[in-house]
């Protein structure tokens, strides 16, 4: 009788010798596709899909529980591909497995409009959870997707009644683990104990300038892995089927600790020539090589994107796939009968929904008093608290300073699941692991936060936000030099525009609380892409709303906060229009009510979100900014360059193309012209200028 060995938990007899035979042939043919593809594109990553084959079938084959034919399964594993210049790996396994993915797609790679590019992205390429590229971030991704499980199962499983119990499964590179980010991330995860996630590392020792000895040989990765409270495991061959199968098998028994396993590779095997070097990385391996490569496996050379009928058979996801959903729908569904009230909160939760009633619960603030607008933010959240049940989210170790914080929701650690998540000192994971929660589903606008002048740190993961377009929420606060005293190292200028120029991004700074307020309900509404939300450290007044514009206007983005009286009844558009976010609003409307009494006709806009009011159909824009109005004037104590297009080119920006000082923050508006005189004096040049 065959010997037997463990096997995804259950014994199994060792593979007959027909059996290896198609084993084999599918590990090659994910090889061929992947040489195919990128040959075909003369473009692309073909070494590391090559070696990684083996891993990628035992992977698939033997834990992977997916359905290819339900990508939005909540149950469902994850994978994530976080060496993402290896994606044509995971086409292949897509395409052979079973998910909606063609022979015709993989023979698209790179090109215009297809459904294969250059790097996984999410909601275009069939099972794809995560749009990686930039190393490090698909890590730290899988740390936020197997914080969110955690979270979610915690909330909602029973005894006996489980609906969230999945695992996180990761492939890295030598780049992913050069990158910051992925440290930051490995740190935390191991804090939080997060056994559920595996991270398989594929240590080949070659990156495009040449071998890992050039710099990063230095350290032991496993050990500093080890350190951060990981389990760690070695595969010292990428071809040991039976090594790889139980060193997976022991990462999945593990539940205390989240799982690393270094797999040494060899680049681009079994090509003759290309393997172990650092050309295979990057280029494709051309004719010859493509053709000594298949003729070494077996296949041949003159066939070009060739699957075997069996390889299909083999490797097909589908069947399985359904029956494991279809187990998790029949616990799904008796946990719903058992807990109606809580199965209404999970509909919520993975469709984006709040609980009825959490508009009517948001703060209102009378005229007349002074509230730092990252007060009012705090004051909203803990309004809608009680109505977002598994929203969760924290700040980079500022949550004194942020104001983002749900008073007794608990914390996120190693025992208990809490809705307040300690990110510590790591604005670069806080954004990645913030996309990962969204990306998972069913936690409701997950936020991250810090100082305005950190964004930097986070910008990649920003970007990838709105690439993606998940839900999630950046809260900024500090958002001006106000800050004061911190000095121009904290102070932020230019990042107004920087984060204005990425598509997608809808950014928000609020005028005062009541602004604020309709800010955070603009940015628990949105479904399709992320919103940032920039605060004041400083009180700012309360505007008046019975003397000027609803508050409410904030959803279009721009609106008309106050038109002066018009002189002796007259008709026609004003003379001057001042355009201001945030704290500026204020003064603005002060300057303006001197030039009115000087019997100027003067109007002033609030443009908290350009994004939104570029949205606006053009007969408003024209309301809010008549075309005639050409004597323009925005004040905002940053960058410029974002409003020239809104003054025009007989307007002027009152703004900052320098940087900051230290000095409380009123000393400093008050010396580089932010007060309500000197933007009376800027405009009466203007309009002098504008009269000439």
């Amino acid at each position: 009788m065959a010997a037997t060995r463990q096997a995804s938990g259950v014994p199994v007899a060792a593979p007959a010798a027909h059996e290896r035979e198609v084993v084999r042939l599918s590990i090659d043919t994910i090889r061929a596709l992947s040489m195919d593809a990128v040959q075909k594109a003369n473009a692309g990553h073909p070494g590391t899909a090559m070696a990684l084959a083996p891993l990628g079938y035992v992977l698939f084959q033997k834990f992977l529980t997916v359905n290819p034919q339900d990508t939005s399964w909540p149950d469902r594993d994850r994978f994530v591909l976080s060496a993402g210049h290896a994606c044509m790996l995971q086409y292949s396994l897509n395409h052979l497995c079973g998910w909606d993915l063609g022979l015709e797609d993989l023979m698209q790679f790179r090109q215009w409009d297809s459904r294969t590019p250059g790097h996984p992205e999410r909601g275009l390429v069939p099972g794809v959870e995560v749009t990686t590229g930039p190393l490090g971030q698909g890590f730290a991704n899988a740390v936020g997707l197997a914080m969110a499980e955690r979270f979610l199962g915690e909330r909602f499983n029973r005894p006996k009644e489980e609906v969230v119990d999945h695992h996180t499964w990761v492939i890295c590179s030598d780049g992913d683990m050069m990158e910051g980010v992925s440290q930051e991330a490995a740190s935390l995860a191991g804090n939080f104990a997060l056994g559920k996630l595996i991270v398989c590392y594929d240590e080949n020792h070659i990156t495009i300038d040449g071998t890992t000895s050039l710099s990063f040989d230095g350290e032991n990765h496993a050990a500093r892995m080890a350190d951060d409270g990981w389990h760690v495991q070695r595969v010292e061959d990428s071809e040991d089927l039976a090594a790889l199968e139980d060193a997976l098998l022991a990462a999945r028994e593990e539940g205390e600790r989240p799982s690393f396993i270094a797999i040494r590779s060899h680049i681009a095997y079994p090509a003759p020539h290309a393997v172990d070097t650092a050309k295979s990385h990057g280029a494709a391996l051309g004719e010859q090589e493509v053709a000594a490569t298949k003729r070494e496996m077996g296949f041949d050379p003159d066939a070009h994107f060739w699957v075997d009928e069996r390889v299909y058979e083999h490797m097909s996801l589908r069947d399985r796939g359904a029956a494991a959903q279809a187990q998790w729908s029949e616990r799904f569904q008796s946990w719903r009968e058992a807990y109606p009230a809580m199965a209404e909160d999970w509909d919520r939760a993975w469709s984006g929904r709040l609980r009825d009633g959490w508009r009517e619960a948001l703060p209102g603030f009378p005229a007349g008093e002074a509230i730092a607008t990252r007060v009012a933010g705090q004051k909203a959240m803990a309004a809608f608290s009680a109505f977002a049940p598994t929203m969760m989210g924290g700040a980079a170790d500022l949550v004194e300073s942020t104001k983002t914080v749900f008073e007794g929701a608990g914390q996120f650690g190693a025992v208990h699941a809490g809705r307040n998540v300690p990110f510590g000192i790591r604005e670069h994971a806080m954004g990645s692991i913030v996309n990962g929660a969204a990306a998972h589903g069913g936690v409701l606008k997950p936020y991250g936060s810090t100082f305005l002048i950190f964004s930097d740190y986070m910008r990649a993961a920003v970007r990838l936000s709105a690439l993606m377009e998940l839900p999630v929420v950046w809260v900024w606060t500090h958002d001006s030099v106000a800050l004061g005293e911190d000095g121009p190292t904290h102070q932020p200028i230019e990042h107004y525009t920087a984060l204005r120029a990425i598509p997608l991004l809808w950014v928000i700074r609020p005028a005062d609380a009541n602004e604020t307020t309709v800010a955070w309900r603009v940015a628990l509404e949105r479904q399709d892409g992320p919103v940032a939300l920039l605060l004041s450290r400083q009180n700012i007044p309360v505007l008046d709303r019975s003397q000027v514009a609803s508050a409410e206007e904030l959803e279009r983005g721009g609106y008309v906060l106050w038109d002066s009286p018009a002189p002796d009844g007259a008709a026609g558009v004003p003379e001057l229009i001042l355009i201001a976010t945030g704290a500026e609003v204020a003064q603005a409307l002060d300057a303006a009510e001197a030039l009115a009494d000087e019997g100027r006709r003067v109007r002033v806009v609030s443009m908290p979100c350009m994004e939104l009011f570029e949205a606006q159909p053009p007969e408003y824009r024209e309301q809010v900014l008549p075309c005639a109005s050409t004597a323009r004037l925005a004040i905002e104590p940053g960058a410029r360059m974002s409003w020239w297009r809104w003054v025009g080119p007989h307007g002027d920006v009152i703004g900052l193309d320098r940087f900051g000082a230290s000095a409380p923050g009123t000393t400093v508006l008050e010396k580089l012209g932010f007060r309500a005189s000197h933007i009376a004096e800027r405009a009466r040049a203007l309009l002098a200028q504008d009269n000439d």
